[in-house]
C-alpha cells in the first residue's frame, strides 16, 4: 500500500457543513474557529468581519458563558437579531444533579433524542476535577464496569461533550463576574477525564474537537496538561491522541496476564497486552513530566496478589508511568467484590518500592453512586414501574 501523508493541522481543522436543530437555527457550542467562521460567513456576515465575530462570540460563549445574544453588547444590534435567528447556543439538559456528603457532584444529562449520559464533579484540595463521557452506552463490555451492562447507543457531538463542562461551570458558579478578569478567578473545574461513559477514541473527532475548545485560550482556557484521556486500549488511535489533542493519556489496564485481561477488558481479545504496550512506549508525548497513568481496579482474589503487583512492574518497566490503584466502586449485582484495604495497600508497597508512583484512589460518591452507569441505569429503573401503570414517560 502507497504510503499516506500525513495530517496537519490545518487538514483537521477544516471546515465542514454544520447542521441545524428543529427550529433551523444552528447550535454555536461545538463548532471549531473555522466550523464557526463558516456557519457565520453562510449566514450572511461579510468576510472581511467574520474572523473579528468569530472571535468576539467565542470569548462571549466560552470566556463569559454568555447564552444570550442580545447580551453581547460589542455586537451592533442588527447583527445580534440576525445571530438570534439563524444560530442557538444549546446545552444538554440536567435531568438530575445528586451531591454527596463528600461534595462529589453527579449529574444525570439529558442530550438530543433523549438519550442519557452522566458527569461527575469531584473537588479535591487545590483543584477539582470533572468526569465526562464521550458516548451513550459503551460497546467494550467491561466486566466490571457498570456502563459496560448498557448497550451502546451512539457516539456524542463535540457541543454534547464540551457542553457537559460547561454545565458544570453554570452549577459551580465558576463563569467571570462582570468586569471580572477570567484569569483573575479560582478555577473550581481546573481538570478534565475522559473517564465517564464510552470509550473516547470510538468517538475521536468529537473528543478532539471539544477539547480543542476547552483548550482554546480565548475561551474555557484548560492546559492539555489538565486533560486526562482514559482508554481501555484502542491501539490504533493512541498516537493520534498525542498529535492531535495532545492531552496526558490513561489506560484502563487492571490485568497483568492475558488470561485475566481477556476477561475484564474484553477488547483485549483484539489487541492484547503485548501490542497495547508496544504502542504506549511509542507515544509520542511520553517523557518523566508526561506520564502515562496505569489505571487499575482492585478485585477482590482476581487481580490483586503479589504476584500481580510483580508482574505489572516488569510489564511497564521503561515506561515513564504512575499506577492509580482503584479500589472497586460495587455496584448491585456486580461479579466482583472490592479488594480488602490490608490487600490493596500491599500492592501498593510492592510499586512503590519498585520506584512507580502508586496512589490509591480515595472512593469518592458512593452515597450517589457516583461510579460510572450507576445512576443512568437507577434512574431508568426509578420510571419503569411508572410507566407500567400506564403513565406516559418522563419528558
Amino acid at each position: 500500500m502507497a504510503a499516506t501523508a500525513p495530517i496537519t493541522q490545518d487538514v483537521l481543522t477544516l471546515p465542514r457543513k454544520v447542521a441545524a436543530d428543529e427550529s433551523g437555527r444552528v447550535n454555536l457550542v461545538g463548532l471549531t474557529r473555522p466550523q464557526m467562521q463558516q456557519a457565520l460567513l453562510d449566514a450572511g456576515t461579510p468576510e472581511h468581519q467574520a474572523k473579528m465575530r468569530t472571535g468576539q462570540l467565542w470569548q462571549w460563549i466560552y470566556e463569559k458563558g454568555v447564552r444570550d445574544f442580545a447580551a453581547m453588547t460589542n455586537l451592533a444590534k442588527p447583527y445580534r437579531a440576525l445571530l438570534e435567528e439563524r444560530f442557538a447556543i444549546t446545552l444538554p439538559e440536567v435531568v438530575e444533579r445528586h451531591l454527596s456528603s463528600d461534595g462529589t457532584r453527579k449529574y444525570l444529562v439529558r442530550i438530543a433524542g433523549g438519550h442519557e449520559v452522566e458527569t461527575v464533579y469531584i473537588p479535591e484540595e487545590g483543584r477539582g476535577t470533572l468526569c465526562i463521557s464521550s458516548q451513550v452506552g459503551c460497546t467494550l463490555t467491561c466486566s466490571f464496569c457498570h456502563t459496560g451492562t448498557q448497550r451502546l447507543v451512539r457516539n456524542l457531538t463535540a457541543a454534547e461533550i464540551v457542553g457537559q463542562i460547561m454545565l458544570a461551570r453554570d452549577d459551580l458558579g465558576e463563569w467571570p463576574a462582570p468586569g471580572r478578569n477570567p484569569k483573575d478567578e479560582t478555577r473550581l473545574l481546573s481538570n478534565i477525564v475522559l473517564m465517564g461513559m464510552g470509550e473516547p477514541l470510538y468517538n475521536f473527532e468529537s473528543v478532539r474537537d471539544a477539547m480543542k475548545i476547552a483548550m482554546d485560550p480565548e475561551g474555557i482556557s484548560l492546559s492539555r496538561r489538565r486533560i486526562t484521556l482514559s482508554t481501555s486500549g484502542v491501539v490504533p488511535e493512541i498516537a493520534r491522541t498525542a498529535e492531535e489533542i495532545g492531552c496526558l493519556l490513561a489506560v484502563s489496564f487492571h490485568a497483568t496476564t492475558d488470561e485475566v485481561r481477556d476477561r475484564l477488558v474484553p477488547i483485549n481479545r483484539k489487541w492484547n497486552i503485548a501490542a497495547l504496550l508496544e504502542a504506549l512506549r511509542a507515544y509520542p508525548k511520553l517523557s518523566n513530566s508526561e506520564r502515562i497513568t496505569f489505571e487499575y481496579v482492585m478485585l477482590k482474589d482476581v487481580n490483586d496478589s503479589d504476584d500481580d503487583a510483580r508482574r505489572l512492574i516488569e510489564l511497564i518497566r521503561g515506561i515513564p508511568a504512575k499506577i492509580n490503584l482503584i479500589p472497586f466502586n460495587e455496584w448491585p449485582g456486580a461479579p466482583y467484590q472490592r479488594s480488602s484495604n490490608n490487600r490493596i495497600r500491599a500492592f501498593a508497597d510492592i510499586i512503590h518500592k519498585a520506584g512507580y508512583a502508586s496512589p490509591i484512589r480515595t472512593p469518592r460518591g458512593e452515597d450517589i453512586m457516583a461510579a460510572c452507569g450507576q445512576l443512568k441505569s437507577e434512574s431508568e429503573r426509578a420510571r419503569k414501574p411508572r410507566r407500567a401503570v400506564g403513565e406516559a414517560p418522563q419528558a
